[in-house]
Parts: C-alpha cells; sequence; structure tokens
C-alpha cells in the first residue's frame, strides 16, 4: 500500500473515511476483497504469495480496521517477516511489541477504529490520530509528499457534500498527474524513477497500483467498502462493492 488519506471524525455521517492504493509489482499473486474463509470475521484483500494483506476491516459491533504500507528510504530495512502479518494481527488485537518489530522490514501502519485510530511503526512511534485529514504514503504519517497533499486535500473537498461520492473519491485515487521535479522526495532511487512513483497512480511495467480501495464507516453502524483493480499497465480487472 502506498497512498493512504484517513478523515477521522471529520464528517457528520461518516466518523471514519479511508482511501488507499497498494502499489505492487503485477506479478504478486493476490486476490481482491473479500471474507477469508480461514478467519471469516476478517474482509480485505489477501496477498497470496505470504497471506498477509495490505487492508482489512473487521465489521461488528466494534468494527476496525487496518492498513499498511512499506517505507522508501536508503536506510529502510528491507527484509524480514511480510508486512501484510501486521495488518492481521492488529484486526485480531496481536500486534508485536517491542523487539518483536525488529522481525519485520520498515513499515507504516494504522489501525483501530473511529475512536481509537493509531498509527506505528518498526521503530516503536506510537502515535493515536487526532480526528482531522490525515495522509501517509512511503515516508512517515503526514509527512507532506506531493501525491499525499493532493489526496489529502481533495478529501477534504469531497468531505463538504453530505454523501461520500465514491466515483470522485476514485478519481482521487487513479490521479496519474506527476509531481514537480522540484518537490520530490529523495528516497535514494533515481530520479526519473521517482518521477514514476510520484502520481497516486502508478502503472510502469512491471509494476504499479494493484488495488484502489474507498472505506467509509458510516453512522448507521455498518462499514461501506468499494474496491477496484488492475493489471498490467492499469488495466482493470474486478471490482467490489460490500455493505458490511
Amino acid at each position: 500500500m502506498c497512498l493512504i488519506v484517513v478523515a477521522l471524525r471529520a464528517h457528520p455521517r461518516y466518523p471514519l473515511v479511508l482511501l488507499a492504493n497498494r502499489d505492487e509489482a503485477y506479478a504478486r499473486p493476490a486476490h481482491g476483497a473479500q471474507r477469508w474463509v480461514d478467519a471469516p470475521h476478517v474482509f480485505g484483500g489477501r496477498d497470496l504469495e505470504k497471506g498477509g494483506t495490505w487492508l482489512a476491516v473487521v465489521p461488528g459491533p466494534e468494527r476496525r480496521i487496518a492498513a499498511v504500507t512499506n517505507v522508501r528510504h536508503p536506510t529502510a530495512r528491507r527484509v524480514g517477516l511480510s508486512r501484510g502479518a501486521l495488518v492481521r494481527a492488529a484486526l485480531d488485537g496481536a500486534l508485536p511489541e517491542g523487539d518483536a518489530l525488529d522481525a519485520y522490514p520498515a513499515f507504516n501502519l494504522l489501525a483501530g477504529s473511529e475512536t481509537h485510530l493509531e498509527y506505528r511503526n518498526e521503530e516503536g512511534a506510537r502515535e493515536v490520530l487526532r480526528p482531522g485529514l490525515h495522509g501517509l504514503s512511503n515516508a512517515r504519517i503526514d509527512v507532506p509528499w506531493p501525491k499525499v497533499e493532493r489526496a489529502r486535500a481533495s478529501l477534504e473537498r469531497l468531505l463538504g457534500a453530505a454523501t461520500l461520492d465514491f466515483e470522485a473519491a476514485f478519481a482521487l485515487l487513479h490521479e496519474r498527474e506527476e509531481a514537480p521535479e522540484a518537490r520530490l522526495p529523495d528516497t535514494g532511487v533515481p530520479k526519473e524513477l521517482e518521477l514514476r512513483l510520484s502520481p497516486a497512480f502508478i502503472a510502469m511495467p512491471g509494476y504499479g497500483t494493484r488495488a484502489s480501495t474507498v472505506v467509509a464507516f458510516d453512522r448507521d453502524g455498518c462499514i461501506r467498502f468499494a474496491e477496484r483493480t488492475f493489471g498490467e499497465g492499469g488495466a482493470p480487472i474486478g471490482q467490489v462493492e460490500a455493505t458490511l
């Protein structure tokens, strides 16, 4: 997952809105959002290589959500257990603590509910998010990468309506505008690659945005979950809409 924007208690109908893009190699096997056969309380996509997920929810009275991104930085730890396991662990209330996090590559994790949403990372950082809008890519929480700032501003405009426009939310996630070169982050990759990774939606040979997801916790107690999945070149390959 390489872009997440969140509106926490910032809309009268939706106490939590989360929009996210998962960027990954097209060859890595995965399935789209559904209830997990081995854990029916979990709804989300699944990485078929390691068994974890990049984003999932647990419906019900204590509805919960968790999502993860990696970290792109020259000093970031790149080896270890699958980050996707952290999402499942967070949803089950079994997130590793302390030195156990050393087993994972560098990560950013959002986990919780509309009443208590936390940011965590492998360095032991732990922050309860305040009400308002937050953004996350492959740096740390609320680091103002251009794609994060644009997505957060677009989400703020969407929140001006009485109901969430899911089509407009997907349009936000599918923006392909590259960032100005002067504003590109320095993550240790060549400048040309940095530029191609700068849009919200990525479509490169062999690598790109595999899933776009819009999640809204409704005040009526439901979770409204919509996902669109993509293959090589950004070609649409699937769509899921669910009220949980």
